[in-house]
């Protein structure tokens, strides 16, 4: 599978339950924190949910 950076771009104020918890089971804290992982099927999942709040590079 292929590797992705994703990155916190905007901020969780005023975002829904769901996408919070999204964004913390990724591993995401504060704005411009990046994590990298292996993209399956669950990750591009969670992407859909919060694509609005992220940036996703392949790595």
């Amino acid at each position: 599978m292929a590797k992705v950076k994703i990155t916190l771009k905007r901020s969780l104020i005023g975002q829904g339950h769901k996408s919070r918890e999204t964004i913390k089971s990724l591993g995401l804290k504060k704005i411009n924190s990046s994590v990298q992982r292996e993209l399956d099927d669950s990750l591009s999942g969670m992407l859909n949910v919060v694509s609005h709040l992220v940036t996703v590079e392949e790595v």
